[in-house]
């Protein structure tokens, strides 16, 4: 499975956590993980197709 499959379901435990829990400093801290993992998957995102577009224009 690749990287960014996997930061996006950490994103996803990290917001399912946040929901779930009845403190709400550790919920804002899942609901900021989450976020924090969510902009890496989009950077891993970008970093691919940046990949993939250089390796056309050989």
């Amino acid at each position: 499975m690749g990287l960014r499959k996997d930061i996006k379901r950490q994103a996803q435990r990290a917001e399912r956590a946040a929901t779930e829990t009845a403190d709400a400093v550790v919920a804002d801290q899942m609901k900021t993980l989450a976020e924090a993992f969510n902009a890496q998957a989009a950077v891993q995102k970008r970093k691919k197709k940046k990949k993939k577009k250089d390796e056309l224009h050989r």
